[in-house]
């Protein structure tokens, strides 16, 4: 705001006071204004359609809550949990399928879901010393809930990305506490992105990472279902944002290299005129990626199986090649009612179930791979710089980063 004219002149003392304190509120303000996410700044990916949303809840029903765990430079971190509905997931399990792309990391759950094709808990994503308190909170949140008084056992599913660079990991600062609140404020509506929750402490590419989220609607002619992706972005590699190498050309231009686990790079040099670029922290390409995929398709374990392969697809196209040290997963489900397992009489012997056929899931696969490089990229964009443990990780320079999209004409 810009104060002109003479209508200002007679402002003293105590008027003068006011005002001053309020442009100081409204500057406050727009300096906290969040970042933009891709589709804000023109980056459209892939060819299909968005929901509504462009998020995992998008997919009717999913849920999303989410507790960030900070204690000053130290430590950052948090819990984010997805339910694939608002009922008593135990009692309703969904058909459910995990696809492994690299197997350095932690999924609690993985050989019972893989086993019997279906998810009896909700999804928990925190820090990787954070699982074993993260499960036994879910169990006790689980076994509190109506209906579950005889339950004797749960298959818990708990995923982590390594955030040790930002946050205090030793301390194992995510408590029962932090969990049970992530789970009991689940809602369906806008999810939170970037340095929240899980992706509090997270880094990628060198860049600070986090939460992301996208989805994808098929056109009624294809099936009309919604694909819906959430990540946990921690991983490396050359960061491609829709096709342009940002990575490298943010390197050649004072950005440092990306091996080793360092905090700046090189002096800045701007890759065009007016676009500033920070100095890069750096690091190796090794990390970890959760991706949570949600459909309402009507889909079987098999077919999920193929559905969470394709999620990997999107990672790639954003410049990883999942190294050796990467922990890569990508567990996906399905909330259509057809498919949904509920409680049986004691006397029934099979169940049917209505499902895509093969030959239908195409557009689908395409969905997946484009909700996911996308909530990748949005993961980034809204990620805030932070303070840690080890260091500064600073967030992607985002003026840079849209000039030099601009320049490669991948946004307008």
């Amino acid at each position: 705001m810009r104060l002109t004219g003479h209508r200002w002149a007679p402002l003293y003392g105590v008027r003068r006071t006011i005002l001053l304190a309020i442009l100081c509120i409204v500057s406050g303000l727009q300096a906290q204004a969040p970042r933009p996410r891709a589709r804000d700044v023109g980056l459209v990916i892939g060819t299909l359609r968005a929901g509504p949303l462009n998020a995992i809840t998008d997919v009717a029903g999913v849920r999303v809550g989410q507790v960030t765990v900070i204690a000053g430079d130290s430590v950052n971190t948090g819990v984010t949990a997805i339910l694939p509905h608002g009922g008593n997931v135990f009692r309703e399990k969904v058909p459910a399928a995990v696809s492994v792309g690299n197997g350095f990391g932690k999924l609690m759950g993985i050989a019972q879901v893989r086993e019997l094709g279906e998810l009896e808990s909700p999804v928990v994503l925190t820090c990787t010393l954070c699982v074993p308190r993260a499960a036994d909170a879910v169990l006790t949140w689980l076994l509190g809930v109506p209906g579950n008084e005889d339950v004797r056992s749960i298959n818990v599913i708990v995923g982590e990305t390594n955030d040790g660079f930002l946050n205090a990991i030793r301390s194992r600062p995510v408590r029962e506490e932090h969990v049970i609140e992530a789970l009991r404020s689940a809602r369906e509506g806008p999810v939170e992105e970037g340095s929240v929750g899980a992706g509090r402490g997270t880094v990628a590419f060198g860049w600070k990472g986090g939460i992301g989220t996208a989805s994808r609607r098929l056109p009624e002619r294809l099936g009309g279902w919604t694909v819906g992706v959430l990540v946990q972005s921690n991983f490396g590699g050359s960061l491609t944002i829709g096709g342009v190498p940002v990575g490298e050309l943010l390197a050649d231009h004072g950005g440092a290299g990306a091996q080793g686990h360092g905090t700046s790079g090189a002096p800045t040099v701007p890759p065009s005129p007016g676009a500033a670029v920070p100095p890069r922290p750096t690091r190796e390409a090794d990390g970890s990626i959760m991706i949570v995929v949600a459909t309402d398709a009507p889909l079987d374990p098999r077919a999920l199986e193929r559905l969470a392969q394709r999620a990997f697809l999107g990672v790639a196209r954003t410049g990883s090649w999942m190294a050796n040290g990467s922990g890569d997963f990508a567990i996906a489900f399905s909330t259509a009612a057809p498919v949904r397992r509920g409680p049986l009489p004691a006397s029934q012997r099979t169940r049917q179930a209505e499902a895509v056929i093969p030959d239908a899931l195409s557009p689908l696969f395409q969905a997946v791979a484009e909700a996911t490089e996308e909530a990748i990229v949005n993961s980034l964009f809204r990620a805030e710089t932070v303070r840690g443990a080890r260091g500064t990780v600073r967030a992607l320079p985002l003026d840079s980063v849209t000039t030099l999209l601009r320049d490669r004409r991948a946004i307008p």
